[in-house]
């Protein structure tokens, strides 16, 4: 009987602890500017933080997105965008999000960070060609 009273309190608990009514999406967002190294070295790990403008009030950090293919990584923002029905810009709120990245590899890591669309809606990057020694 203590388990029963146990597993229903915390399926309760779970259930209570999710907003009602309101949905969310993660978001893609430009990166505005970065602080990453000028060199690595193989084996060491280094941080590598990306800056980017939070659009709303509504908008939330929900990690990173991060895509690899051989030596070449490209990186962006990932927001949760909560659709609350009330969501208002927000101006000049800079947000720094930092992820740390392990030299695995000799050669040149080249990284992508994506700054959005063009007119002509091709993808746009801030791109950076880092030697290992």
């Amino acid at each position: 009987m203590k388990k029963l009273i146990l597993l229903v309190s915390i399926l309760f608990l779970f259930n209570s602890c999710e907003p009602e009514g309101n949905d969310y999406s993660v978001h893609i967002l430009p990166v505005e500017s970065v602080d990453i190294p000028t060199e690595f070295e193989l084996g060491e790990t280094y941080p590598i933080t990306m800056r980017y403008y939070r659009p709303s009030n509504c908008h939330s950090p929900y990690g990173i997105y991060y895509e690899k293919d051989l030596n070449m990584r490209i990186c962006a923002i990932k927001n949760l965008l909560e659709d609350r029905g009330n969501c208002a810009p927000v101006e000049n709120i800079l947000v720094e999000e930092t992820f740390n990245f392990q030299v695995t590899s000799t050669g040149n890591y080249i990284f992508k960070f994506w700054t959005g669309e063009d007119s002509e809606g091709n993808n746009t990057f801030l791109e950076y060609d880092i030697p290992v020694n």
